[in-house]
Protein backbone atom coordinates (compact mmCIF):
# COMPACT_ATOMS: atom_id res chain seq x y z
CA UNK A 1 0.00 0.00 0.00
CA UNK A 2 2.83 3.03 1.19
CA UNK A 3 4.63 1.67 -2.73
CA UNK A 4 1.23 2.49 -3.90
CA UNK A 5 1.20 5.55 -3.08
CA UNK A 6 4.33 6.53 -3.60
CA UNK A 7 4.18 5.70 -7.04
CA UNK A 8 0.76 8.17 -7.82
CA UNK A 9 2.43 10.47 -5.76
CA UNK A 10 5.63 10.75 -7.61
CA UNK A 11 3.77 11.07 -10.87
CA UNK A 12 2.10 14.19 -9.80
CA UNK A 13 4.66 15.95 -8.57
CA UNK A 14 7.82 18.10 -9.92
CA UNK A 15 10.29 16.75 -6.87
CA UNK A 16 9.96 12.84 -6.57
CA UNK A 17 12.21 12.77 -4.43
CA UNK A 18 11.07 14.41 -1.54
CA UNK A 19 8.07 11.96 -1.51
CA UNK A 20 7.57 9.98 1.38
CA UNK A 21 4.78 7.86 3.02
CA UNK A 22 4.79 6.09 6.10
CA UNK A 23 2.65 3.22 7.16
CA UNK A 24 0.96 2.55 10.54
CA UNK A 25 -1.32 -1.00 10.72
CA UNK A 26 -4.20 -1.65 13.14
CA UNK A 27 -6.75 -4.15 13.96
CA UNK A 28 -7.69 -4.37 9.98
CA UNK A 29 -6.92 -0.81 9.43
CA UNK A 30 -3.81 1.22 7.81
CA UNK A 31 -2.91 4.53 8.36
CA UNK A 32 -0.81 5.98 5.28
CA UNK A 33 0.74 9.74 5.95
CA UNK A 34 2.21 11.07 2.68
CA UNK A 35 5.17 14.00 2.94
CA UNK A 36 5.46 16.04 -0.15
CA UNK A 37 7.69 19.05 -1.01
CA UNK A 38 6.27 22.39 0.08
CA UNK A 39 6.26 23.08 -3.77
CA UNK A 40 4.07 20.32 -4.69
CA UNK A 41 1.16 20.29 -2.43
CA UNK A 42 -0.94 22.13 -4.47
CA UNK A 43 -0.29 19.43 -7.03
CA UNK A 44 -1.01 16.42 -4.79
CA UNK A 45 -4.16 18.06 -3.31
CA UNK A 46 -6.20 19.58 -6.91
CA UNK A 47 -8.62 22.28 -6.98
CA UNK A 48 -10.92 21.53 -4.40
CA UNK A 49 -8.95 18.79 -2.93
CA UNK A 50 -9.85 16.83 -6.05
CA UNK A 51 -6.83 15.10 -7.05
CA UNK A 52 -6.44 14.16 -2.98
CA UNK A 53 -9.96 12.96 -3.39
CA UNK A 54 -9.19 10.39 -6.30
CA UNK A 55 -5.86 9.61 -4.80
CA UNK A 56 -7.95 8.27 -1.78
CA UNK A 57 -10.49 6.54 -3.88
CA UNK A 58 -7.60 4.21 -5.82
CA UNK A 59 -6.38 3.51 -2.39
CA UNK A 60 -9.54 2.66 -1.05
CA UNK A 61 -10.36 0.33 -3.95
CA UNK A 62 -6.80 -1.32 -3.12
CA UNK A 63 -7.10 -1.52 0.59
CA UNK A 64 -11.02 -3.11 -0.13
CA UNK A 65 -9.60 -6.35 -2.44
CA UNK A 66 -7.66 -6.88 0.72
CA UNK A 67 -10.57 -6.23 3.10
CA UNK A 68 -9.08 -3.34 5.27
CA UNK A 69 -9.77 0.11 6.07
CA UNK A 70 -7.47 2.78 4.97
CA UNK A 71 -6.82 6.46 5.93
CA UNK A 72 -4.31 9.15 4.27
CA UNK A 73 -3.05 12.51 5.34
CA UNK A 74 -0.85 14.91 3.07
CA UNK A 75 1.68 16.58 4.87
Amino acid sequence: MKELLETIAKALVQFPEDVHAEMEEKEGEIHLTLSVNEQDMGKVIGRSGRIAKAIRSVMNAAASKQNLRISIDIQ
